[in-house]
């Protein structure tokens, strides 16, 4: 979109160079968008780039909004100034400049150019403070868009390292739309696989079972309750299959249900040596906490790990007071809520 803005203003102004230059809130990023009217070799639409970055647009003090004329920028400038005109404009035959710098609250800063051998005069100067709301409102978008760029890419490294992921799935079982841990989960697991049609084919056909009855009830009852099912124990995975009660008007219509699942890429040996180092705890203890925490009873924990129920109760005390836990529920919070969980 900004490089068709970019061309139709070229085109407007009669201008043979147009470019749109925006430097991050932190002064390290800079984005170059240029259009020409004809074909410009690539060294010079770099050294175009590059010039603008170090030449008049960063050296010399631009007022927000207001627009400025070649000489203005780069007559009885510095040897950035010099350089500018040497090595770009004069290969470039360019004459006559306009340039408008804003600045969003963000902190993102923009300039705007017009350049081209013939004289760009005040009906360029008029154009520009025309579009000047017009480019306040695209930067503001801009910057609301990039922030909500980072905060999904942080959110998703969080799913990422916590191990969730979801897959939308049809009637039939057919794979929808699935996120990025879905895809490796399918990749390098034998749990689940793309069967035939690209249908979800668990490996259990128990589960198979369990998870067509499912989508058919999701497909005539969108209010339907959801089901937790486990797949594994070590590593440990867990699903939870729900209705999809999330619209959109447009893309793939046909998913009435989503798989979420959420499971560990660690085996138990390696969360107990994990439990060690972060909690201070012995082996027999580590083995004993992270049976604790997949939700079996002290009774059950200790007949996992070769316990009897009253040494059991003993190490159970130790791991209290070694983790700040108040009791088992609280222990599961301290681990599975804990960076171990980002592991």
């Amino acid at each position: 979109m900004w490089q068709t803005f970019l061309r139709r203003l070229c085109d407007s102004a009669d201008a043979d160079f147009a470019g749109l230059f925006l430097r991050s809130s932190d002064g390290r990023d800079l984005v170059s968008l240029i259009e020409s009217a004809f074909p410009m070799p690539v060294q010079f639409e770099k050294l175009f780039a590059q010039a603008c970055d170090n030449g008049p647009f960063r050296t010399r003090p631009m007022r927000e909004g207001r627009v400025y004329s070649l000489d203005e920028l780069v007559e009885a400038g510095g040897e950035a100034e010099r350089a500018f005109r040497t090595n770009v404009l004069v290969p470039l035959d360019v004459t006559s400049m306009r340039a408008m710098r804003l600045r969003e609250q963000s902190g993102l800063d923009a300039w705007l150019v017009l350049a081209g051998e013939r004289y760009l005069g005040a009906e360029v100067g008029n154009l520009f403070s025309a579009l000047t709301p017009h480019l306040r409102v695209a930067l503001r978008v801009l910057a609301t868009l990039e922030r909500e760029r980072t905060r999904s890419s942080l959110n998703a490294d969080i799913f990422s390292r916590m191990n969730f992921g979801w897959i939308s799935v049809d009637a039939h079982g057919g794979i929808v739309d699935l996120d990025e841990q879905a895809e490796r989960l399918l990749q390098q697991s034998r749990i689940f696989r793309r069967g035939p049609y690209n249908r979800l084919t668990p490996s259990s056909p128990s589960v198979d079972r369990q998870l067509t009855d499912l989508l058919r009830k999701f497909a005539g009852n969108s209010r339907a309750l959801p089901r937790a099912i486990n797949l594994s124990q070590d590593p440990w995975l867990d699903i939870l299959v729900s209705p999809l009660r999330v619209r959109a008007l447009t893309g793939d219509t046909r998913a009435v249900g989503v798989i979420y699942f959420r499971g560990d890429r660690q085996s138990t040996a390696n969360r107990c040596a994990q439990l060690c180092d972060v909690f201070n705890l012995t082996d027999s203890e580590a083995r004993l906490a992270w049976a604790m925490t997949q939700g079996k009873s002290i009774v059950e924990a200790a007949e996992s790990c070769g316990l009897t129920v009253e040494t059991a109760r003993n190490y159970s005390k130790k791991i209290y007071a070694k983790t700040g836990a108040r009791g088992q529920v609280d222990l599961v919070r301290h681990i599975l809520t804990g960076v171990l969980a980002l592991a």
